[in-house]
């Protein structure tokens, strides 16, 4: 395919270029991910904060028993998206997700605004997460041995407290492991994922044996919009599965893994969502469920307190291991606009032996342990879930381009059933969007803004690809 130059959108990247860029030598990542890897990694990207937390409260404040059909709901509209991400993915196994995918079809300044998008959805979840890790810990630390510890430490400023000191240790913690290497933090992960998925078949397994089915009673108290409504919300904890994209540069045969991966890991969490949802609005009336922990507290006034310890446990395991992802998915990105020249070159250049971008891993270990000591975080998940919203539309509207422009070209996966399954991928993020506060909207469109001014005054000028296209048309 020729080179094309774009409009005012910037220049667009052929795919030759975008496969071509994973060969500099000084950008390169390592391909140790097989397909059992990767389809952990999304099952671990995704099952976390949004299972032991956002479950009791979005049934608490949105939609009550119902919340089982807001997974499934959110979970439809993550599969539509997850269908295009497959096709993508598997023509494109290249870092980047959603970034690279959109400068190979609308261009560099849509695919540097999507850029600095993923970048806000991953920090600021990862931080969320890591304050989420750090409350189960102080939690278990309390209710099981009796240890409490003062608010000065625990929790950030504007919550009662001075630092949160388990937030910014876990994601030092996090930040090291990640560049150690891709391979190490799989095989971290496989061992996270295995106690997480342990806890919730054990919350599954007791926990059935224990509904009072009048507690689904009512089982729509606030109407079919309170299932839109909860949905939105629980979308949070969909958001890893665009995770597993951005490791298709370090994937062994992506164009068999990214398909399997994506949507193979979607569909497990979303049973395991709509199963521990179910059991969990089951155990007590869906107003008692709008705690930190409410899983452990369903279970603690049954007056289970070892199946409420184990809880934790496994809660602990997940945030662990979704801040891991999360951080990951982060760097990846940056990592790809890096060698784009979107965003300073010298920052993405890996490490001579581990193999990772090991510069930026640092600044985001440094920001989000920062955020997450020091920011109070009570209503960013709203903010991250309009920006995966936001990237989950413009991939969908990618394939759609592909298609028209360039239809012969092999796709080892076809989104089924397009252009209709993309439309329909808009369509439902458009109508989860919509229903999110108008506050999260001014948040998102003041960081959109600020994306706009730093690609205006640096990065459109130093693009790798605008200065290609300048010299061969010079």
């Amino acid at each position: 395919m020729a080179a094309r130059t774009g409009t005012f959108l910037g220049p667009r990247k052929t795919i030759e270029e975008c496969i071509e860029s994973t060969e500099l030598e000084t950008h390169k990542l390592r391909r140790n991910l097989g397909t059992f890897d990767v389809v952990v990694l999304g099952v671990g990207a995704m099952v976390g904060a949004g299972i032991f937390v956002l479950t009791g409260q979005a049934a608490a404040t949105e939609a009550g028993p119902s919340i089982t059909l807001s997974f499934a709901l959110a979970g439809v509209v993550c599969a539509l998206a997850a269908l295009c991400y497959a096709e993508l993915a598997s023509m494109v196994p290249v870092a980047g997700s959603a970034y690279t995918y959109t400068f190979a079809t609308l261009g560099q300044l849509v695919a540097f605004i999507i850029g600095w998008d993923l970048v806000l959805e991953f920090t600021i979840g990862a931080s969320a997460v890591a304050v989420g890790f750090a409350g189960y810990l102080n939690a278990l630390l309390d209710q099981v041995f009796g240890v409490t510890l003062p608010d000065a430490i625990t929790a950030p400023p504007g919550d009662g407290g001075t630092v949160n000191i388990f937030a910014i240790g876990l994601v030092l913690f996090v930040g090291l492991l990640l560049i150690r290497g891709i391979g190490m933090t799989a095989k971290a992960t496989i061992t996270f994922v295995a106690v997480t998925i342990a806890v919730l078949l054990l919350v599954l397994a007791v926990g059935v044996t224990e509904v009072d089915t009048s507690n689904w009673e009512p089982y729509f108290p606030f109407g079919f919009s309170g299932v839109v409504g909860g949905a939105a919300l629980v979308f949070f904890a969909y958001i890893g599965f665009d995770i597993v994209a951005t490791t298709a540069e370090e994937s062994k045969d992506p164009s068999r893994t990214m398909p399997i991966g994506i949507i193979g890991s979607l569909a497990i969490v979303t049973l395991l969502y709509i199963a521990v949802s179910g059991v969990l609005t089951g155990l007590a009336p869906f107003k008692d469920l709008g705690g930190d922990a409410p899983i452990a507290d369903a279970f603690k006034d049954l007056g289970k307190d070892w199946i409420a310890a184990i809880v934790y446990v496994g809660a602990l395991a997940a945030t662990l291991k979704t801040v891991m992802l999360l951080m990951l998915g982060q760097s990846r990105v940056a990592f790809a606009m890096s060698r784009d020249r979107l965003i300073p070159e010298r920052l993405g250049r890996t490490h001579p032996t581990y193999g990772t971008p090991h510069k930026i891993t640092l600044i985001t270990m440094v920001v989000v342990s920062a955020m997450a000591g020091f920011v109070p975080l009570s209503t960013l998940a709203e903010l991250v879930n309009i920006g995966t919203l936001f990237a989950f539309m413009l991939v969908a509207g990618g394939v759609m381009y592909l298609r028209s422009t360039d239809p012969d070209r092999e796709r080892p996966f076809r989104t089924p059933f397009s252009p209709v399954i993309p439309l329909l991928a808009i369509v439902g993020c458009i109508y989860l969007a919509v229903t999110l506060p108008a506050d999260t909207w001014i948040r998102f469109g003041v960081w959109m803004v600020l994306g706009l001014v730093v690609y205006v005054l640096y990065a459109r000028g130093s693009s790798r690809v605008g200065e290609d296209r300048a010299r061969a048309n010079s």
